[in-house]
């Protein structure tokens, strides 16, 4: 398997990954909480034992929620970062963790919408069909104020998009017409405990 860290070739990667093995896994905030209906501040401190272990600790908490990527104010912290670590269309694992990002603005003849169904681990359980650009370019910075560009297309294009969205306070039921959004809130009602309730126990399994 091809596998890309921080955008880079790399030979291979663990699974988990080292981050996830050094992190401890927080709680995930749910729809209706404050911190994922606004913006966040950027990260303006970089190179501390502080962010480094958020970002450890988000890997963690990704690895037992078995997400795709998970943005800061998903456990609580009001900082525009996020973390991913998923596979794409093409069979390549994408690894990786960006401060401040920014999407570029491409141009039409460069992308084509998408539709795909799409879940996120605050909204727990139900998915719904949503279309996006399936190509998606973010600039940013790592966690020690390097710069950094990350391209993805198919999947991992849907996850940058989705991620970023979350640090400007929008979830992807915000972009889907009301009838869709309130089907998806109904279905979380029935689904959610269930989906909590594996979560906790992928989250005993890994501390014995």
């Amino acid at each position: 398997m091809a596998v890309l860290v921080q955008g880079q070739s790399v030979e291979s990667y663990p699974q988990p990954s080292p981050e996830a093995v050094r992190g401890t896994a927080r709680r995930i905030t749910v729809i209706g909480e404050e911190i994922l209906h606004r913006g966040l501040r950027p990260v303006t401190d970089f190179g501390t034992e502080e962010l480094a272990r958020l970002i450890d600790d988000m890997f963690a908490t990704l690895q037992v929620a078995e997400g795709a990527g998970l943005a800061a104010n998903q456990v609580g912290v009001d900082l525009r970062l996020f973390v991913w670590d998923m596979t794409d269309d093409w069979g390549t694992r994408h690894v990786g963790h960006i401060a401040n990002p920014v999407l570029d603005d491409l141009p039409a003849e460069r992308r084509t919408l998408v539709e795909e169904p799409e879940g996120c681990l605050s909204v727990p359980g139900p998915y719904m069909p949503l279309a996006r650009p399936d190509l998606a370019v973010v600039r940013g910075q790592d966690q020690h104020g390097q710069p950094l560009v990350i391209e993805g297309r198919g999947y991992f294009a849907r996850c940058l998009q989705h991620e970023t969205d979350h640090l400007n306070g929008q979830l992807y039921v915000d972009r889907l017409a009301a009838r869709d959004r309130k089907a998806v809130i109904q279905e979380m009602g029935a689904l959610r405990e269930r989906v909590l309730a594996r979560r906790a126990a992928r989250e005993a399994a890994r501390a014995r």
